[in-house]
This record gives structure tokens, C-alpha cells and sequence, in this order.
């Protein structure tokens, strides 16, 4: 076999290591598909999402919660990374005759396979919501695009958080740093509704962009604006994610490379 070859193959075996974890510990793997829902049940019924938007509140609420759901998703890739690290595994695998990125390529894949059950699961509970998306199948193809390059894009922030922090206990005080950038966005509120510096933040956030872009290509309310990053959330939604893979794609693998030596 080529060393191609070896590559995928050794990355398969990682991948199903990963999967087999799903089997193993189900819970864990159950909660990670929960958590999402409880908020968004929260805040539909008893918070309130969607402030300052007129229609449907479900419609401006649930887009907006399945971009949220793949910047929270980056907490388990960054425990399952520290836990590898503090117990020694990746050190055993360091040892074996394998192909040195196949460790981090399984734990991505296994993190994306994720995502794409949180989105199922996600849509279905909004979709008993009231939610619905109006512009065909291949809008809402290209808005589940635009989800999971959200997610691959702050996959390798999280992989990269863990392997600086090294301890599960560390990445617990790293993961603090996720809220915020979850929460100030215009995933629950439209930014017309805020204080001007802070809708203008708001407007600027990756995840805001990616929420705005999603809600346009599902049409859903809130889906444009009169600034420009409103009016070019599309763009954005490509832009930034991809401005984060060209910054923090390298820098993981190239410190998990020091790690091998």
C-alpha cells in the first residue's frame, strides 16, 4: 500500500476508535445531543428568543440555535483531545507504525459525524416547534453547508485550545471563553434590539454571520439587515470560518508535530 494509502487507512482506525466511544459511553454521547435542545426549549418558552424580530419566533430562534449548537459542540473535542493527552494515549500511538496526523484526522471526522446527528436532532425538535424552511432542498443544503464549515473551523480552535492546555482541568477553564462568544451574538436577539456599540459587535461575530446567512437561505426572518455585514452575512459566513481554518489549521497540527519529538 502507498503511504496515501497507510494514511487512510490508519486515520479509518482512529475514526472508528472514536466511534466506538458512542457505544462504549452513550450517555456522554446522548448529553452532547440534549444540551442543545433543553436551550433551545428554553429559550423559546420561557426566555423568549427572537426578540425584536415580527413572525415566528421558532423561525428567527432555531437557525440561530443550530449555529450556537456548532460552536458548543467544540467543548467534547477538547476533553476527548486532554484526556488522550493527560492518560498517555496519544503517546502509545506515537510509538505504533502509523501515520502521525491520523490521530487528529479521527477525531475531526468523528466530531463532524457528530454535528451532522446535532443538526438531525436539532431541526426535528424545532420542526415539532413550528420552524420551517421555505426556500426548497437546495437552499437548505447550502445552509447545513454553511453550519458544518462553522463547525470544522472552530474543530480545529478546539483542537488546537487542547493541546495548549494539555489537562482535562485546564480545558474546563478554556471552555468559560465559548459562552461568550456564543451568547454575544444575534442568536437569540436581533441586534436592532441592542444598544448600538453592542448590536454593531454583535453584527461582526462569525456566528452572527453564519445565523444571519442560514436564516436568508431558509427564509426565515432575520435573514438581512441595513449594515453591511447584514447585508453580506453570506460572504461572511464563508469568509470567517475559512479566515480560522487559514490560522488555526496549521498551528494545531504543527504543535501536535512537537508533540511527536
Amino acid at each position: 500500500m502507498s503511504a496515501a494509502g497507510w494514511a487512510v487507512a490508519d486515520s479509518w482506525t482512529m475514526t472508528r476508535r472514536e466511534l466506538a466511544h458512542w457505544a462504549r459511553q452513550p450517555v456522554q454521547a446522548v448529553v452532547g445531543l440534549v444540551f442543545p435542545v433543553m436551550l433551545l426549549l428554553m429559550f423559546n418558552y420561557l426566555v423568549g428568543g427572537g426578540r425584536g424580530v415580527e413572525g415566528v419566533p421558532a423561525e428567527y430562534l432555531v437557525p440561530g440555535m443550530l449555529a450556537l449548537t456548532m460552536a458548543f459542540g467544540l467543548e467534547s473535542t477538547m476533553l476527548a483531545v486532554a484526556q488522550d493527552l493527560d492518560k498517555g494515549v496519544v503517546d502509545r500511538f506515537r510509538s505504533m507504525p502509523m501515520a502521525s496526523g491520523a490521530v487528529l484526522v479521527g477525531r475531526s471526522v468523528t466530531d463532524m459525524l457528530q454535528s451532522v446527528a446535532a443538526l438531525a436532532v436539532m431541526g426535528a425538535v424545532g420542526y415539532a416547534m413550528g420552524w420551517r424552511w421555505h426556500d426548497g432542498a437546495a437552499a437548505a443544503l447550502g445552509a447545513v453547508g454553511l453550519l458544518l464549515l462553522l463547525r470544522f473551523a472552530m474543530l480545529w480552535l478546539g483542537i488546537l485550545l487542547a493541546l495548549v492546555a494539555g489537562r482535562p482541568e485546564m480545558v474546563q477553564a478554556v471552555q468559560i471563553l465559548v459562552w461568550p462568544v456564543g451568547f454575544v451574538s444575534n442568536v437569540f436577539a436581533a441586534p436592532e434590539s441592542m444598544p448600538g456599540w453592542l448590536g454593531a459587535v454583535v453584527e461582526w461575530n462569525p456566528m452572527s454571520a453564519t445565523a444571519t446567512a442560514v436564516r436568508g437561505l431558509f427564509g426565515n426572518p432575520g435573514g438581512g439587515g441595513d449594515s453591511w455585514a447584514a447585508a453580506h452575512a453570506g460572504l461572511l459566513a464563508v469568509l470567517w470560518p475559512l479566515a480560522l481554518l487559514a490560522v488555526f489549521f496549521p498551528l494545531a497540527v504543527r504543535r501536535f508535530a512537537r508533540l511527536s519529538h
